[in-house]
């Protein structure tokens, strides 16, 4: 089978279109065809070892998996002995700890789920890991109500793009942070409110929020608080920082900061839970969350489409065809 295979850490060039072969699913696994691969700022970051502290996870000198992604939709294929829940010829989606750039993959059952019977394959690509942050920002650990406000940075991104939808699903009143090629996106995508950042300052407006899901360190930690209630809820969820640690500085500081003050700074990790794609899958049947892609590449353009998501100027998801 022909897959994006990486053998060092690098920019997007290391990524070579090899043939490889076809991976056999063990006991709890699904061998599924894939259909579409979405990529995001993560892929990036284990493609390229950087910052360093990924290498704790992904492998110290050179990646533990050859074939990056981690977002898929396809169609099964075969399944190991125990699994019982899917069998050949179900449309899926779901997640993996790596190897989606690739015309077949393996992954565990209980990261699928079906696909809903309207949607795309490219579409339900790019829904498992960014959608499943956002739901868990929102839900789990801002647990927003109707009638708060939430104001979403970066909302015209891939994580911000599903917390304006989900955000309004829970009753919120949304503001949807973006530069002016995105007003328009977001405003489509259900935001009450728009900042366009290239002309306002959404920390010096004197409007504050009672949660705000900053996925873009465009301000300091203390600008973005001036933003919120007094016991409001920031969710810190990105972070330049160095090539060492990367955002873990900025985490640190927030985790700090929150036992000084009566408002809530809560960084998080999203974790895969199958349970979340399905409400997720609802919602997609439902109408409520649509996604929103960017662009589209094929499987011999991976390496174009990391340089695109690593500009950080994406328009929703950016999806691997294959």
């Amino acid at each position: 089978m022909r897959a994006a295979v990486q053998r060092r850490y690098g920019p997007p060039s290391v990524l070579e279109s090899s043939e490889v072969g076809l991976p056999v699913p063990g006991r709890g696994d699904v061998l599924v065809r894939v259909g579409a691969a979405s990529v995001h700022p993560g892929d990036y970051f284990v493609m390229t070892g950087e910052p360093y502290v990924v290498r704790l996870v992904f492998g110290l000198r050179r990646p533990r998996h050859g074939i990056p992604g981690r977002d898929l939709a396809g169609v099964v294929v075969a399944v190991g002995k125990e699994v019982t829940a899917l069998r050949p010829g179900d449309r899926v989606f779901g997640w993996s700890i790596a190897g989606t750039l690739a015309e077949y993959a393996c992954v565990p059952a209980d990261h699928l789920v079906s696909m809903p019977a309207d949607l795309s394959v490219v579409d339900a690509a790019a829904v498992p890991t960014s959608a499943m942050t956002a739901l868990q920002a929102l839900r789990e650990i801002a647990k927003v109500r109707p009638g708060q406000t939430v104001l979403v940075t970066g909302a015209s991104g891939g994580v911000g793009s599903f917390a304006v939808q989900i955000a309004k699903v829970f009753g919120a009143e949304v503001t949807g942070v973006c530069s002016t090629r995105n007003v328009d996106l977001v405003r489509s995508l259900g935001a009450d409110h728009v900042v366009d950042y290239t002309e306002t300052d959404f920390t010096g407006t004197g409007k504050h929020y009672d949660v705000i899901l900053d996925n873009v360190e465009a301000q300091p930690l203390a600008a973005v608080r001036r933003a919120l209630t007094p016991t409001g809820t920031l969710i810190p969820n990105n972070g330049l920082g160095g090539r060492w640690f990367g955002p873990l500085g900025r985490i640190a500081k927030a985790r700090v900061l929150s036992g000084f003050t009566r408002q809530r700074l809560r960084p998080f990790t999203s974790v895969g839970k199958r349970q979340d794609l399905l409400a997720l899958a609802d919602l997609l049947t439902t109408g409520q969350v649509t996604p929103a892609i960017d662009r589209t590449y094929t499987l011999d353009e991976a390496a174009d489409a990391l340089r695109h998501v690593a500009a950080g100027h994406a328009r929703g998801k950016v999806v691997v065809t294959i």
